[in-house]
């Protein structure tokens, strides 16, 4: 088979372009990768995390932080080596080549586009419940506030309107051109930070707090099993969304002042940050509300998002636990006599999820721009509105599907749908790092990763020992898209493609025009 390997060197024309300064330190790193990662997971998560492993979530969160740091290590080397748009696609393509390449960005559709949903019916729990619910008095009727599968008592909504609003809002800013302003973004950053650190202070401190209510603290033990998505690994796969956003870190390495010292700090400073933080988060929610899962009567917690959960939350003897809620965190606020800081959660919450939903969004469709500028998809998807300056046609796309699966999924199914694509993009990158050291060893590398043949394979077992944790629908999902994928590609890209003609794109400018330059044999 032709591999079709992108040359390195067409793509490192683009990086030599951009002349960018060292500016960055190692705290600045750290505070960077903090901003990036904390607020979706832990704000949306928490509930279903519980629904999976109880008590046992605190063990989970230790899991997923282990498995992003070595993931982080062999991100950094490559993204400093690589430092182009595209992610994991654009560092396959230049190791594995094109066919592989393929297949990762098209899991990273699983990634992005997914994971947009899933952040949008976690704002949606936040709107219903605070914005419309404490503030105004006002409540949706649960035909429009929830799917037909979600979590939290739902069962036999029609449409999360909300939830299907707010991905088309974001959509349409994005459409026109609108984008994050930096200092917007870091005091949404601070109110995440405060909101969540009030919120450990004064749960930790309550006097609801007792160590009796993280008993059994592994009702479902260490390991549910392979496929059913429980026990405190189940609960690791499905909260590992809670870190993603710490690739941003490794993608500034190219900015960063003694980047061989400061990256891995930056990274695993940032990653061990958050860890504590998330542990702390789930022990003042456990242990003063509880937070044992529902059980069914196989003694086996009910799945999370399943009708049977949402039955079983629909009865008053459950309307008020932890994981019956779409809005956790303001809810154990309101349980223990928080009120006015519980809907102060939910207003950060509320304030800070919609930029998460927009970058979300917008990474996807920066990762489509590329692999239509490469031929893979049709030239018109990257087609650049000429009043905007923006991509509207593949935005409009991706926004819809979003906005679609957000309508009508559960947030716990979205998030593990999301991390099937997001651990098959991380494990390649882990085994592009390793291609590139055997056949391009002598290349300039401004973040040299020190025993990488231990830790590169450790991100490809743990990246695979999560995925085969996650429920076994999640785990089919991967290869029903990649199928998908795969008539996509020989039905349209393998013959379209521009490197399959000889040509090589070398411009990293979404605004810009179209440069190309041929194969040099």
């Amino acid at each position: 088979m032709d591999w079709r390997v992108k040359p390195l060197d067409a793509i490192l024309a683009t990086a030599e372009k951009k002349s960018l300064k060292r500016t960055l330190g190692a705290f600045q790193l750290m505070l960077f990768g903090i901003g990036c990662i904390i607020g979706t997971g832990i704000f949306v998560l928490t509930a279903a995390g519980a629904q999976k492993a109880g008590p046992g979530l605190m063990l989970a969160f230790v899991i997923a932080g282990a498995v992003c740091v070595v993931a982080a290590l062999c991100y950094a080397e490559i993204a400093a080596m690589i430092p182009v748009a595209g992610s994991a696609y654009t560092y396959s393509y230049a190791s594995v080549g094109e066919f592989l390449a393929w297949t990762v960005g098209w899991a990273l559709i699983l990634e992005y586009a997914v994971a947009a949903s899933a952040v949008s019916v976690g704002w949606s729990g936040y709107f219903s419940g605070t914005f419309l619910n404490e503030f105004f008095g006002v409540h949706l009727p649960p035909w429009l506030a929830a799917g037909p599968l979600a979590l939290g008592g739902e069962a036999g909504g029609f449409i999360n309107l909300p939830a299907l609003v707010i991905a088309l809002l974001v959509t349409w800013l994005l459409m026109i051109g609108t984008s994050e302003s930096a200092k917007v973004n870091a005091i949404l950053v601070a109110i995440k930070v405060v909101a969540l650190t009030v919120f450990v202070g004064l749960t930790l401190t309550s006097p609801d707090f007792s160590p009796e209510k993280f008993n059994p603290f592994l009702p479902a033990g260490v390991f549910g099993g392979i496929g059913t998505g429980l026990g405190a690994v189940g609960a690791a796969a499905t909260i590992f969304f809670a870190y993603v956003g710490f690739d941003a870190v490794s993608t500034a390495a190219e900015e960063t002042k003694n980047p061989q010292r400061n990256v891995p700090i930056g990274l695993i400073g940032s990653l061990l940050f958050c860890t504590v933080f998330y542990v702390l988060v789930a022990a003042g929610a456990i242990g003063t509300i509880g937070g044992q899962p529902i059980m069914g009567p196989n003694g086996i917690p009910f799945p999370a998002g399943s009708e049977e959960l949402a039955r079983q939350c629909a009865m008053p003897a459950h309307a008020q636990a932890l994981v019956c809620s779409k809005e956790a965190l303001a809810h154990v606020l309101r349980e223990i006599g928080f009120s006015w800081f519980g809907n102060a959660m939910g207003v950060a919450a509320f304030l800070a999820l919609p930029s998460v939903i927009l970058v979300l969004i917008f990474a996807q469709t920066r990762i489509f721009f590329v692999m239509s500028r490469d031929g893979l998809l049709p030239k018109k998807l990257s087609t650049i509105h000429p009043k905007w300056r923006t991509p509207h046609i593949m935005t409009a796309i991706t926004g819809v599907v979003v906005a679609i699966a957000a309508a009508f999924l559960p947030v716990g199914i979205l998030a593990d749908y999301a991390n099937a694509g997001t651990l098959y993009a991380f494990m390649m990158v882990a085994v592009a790092l390793l291609v590139l050291r055997v056949k391009d060893p002598q290349r300039k590398r401004s973040f040299f990763l020190k025993g990488a043949w231990v830790i590169a394979p450790l991100t490809i077992a743990g990246c695979i020992f999560l995925y085969v944790n996650l429920p076994i629908e999640a785990i089919l999902v991967l290869p029903g898209w990649g199928i998908i994928g795969l008539l996509v590609y020989f039905g349209y890209s393998y013959h379209r493609s521009h490197l399959g003609r000889g040509i090589v794109e070398v411009v990293d400018d979404i605004e810009g025009d179209e440069a190309m330059v041929p194969i040099k044999d």
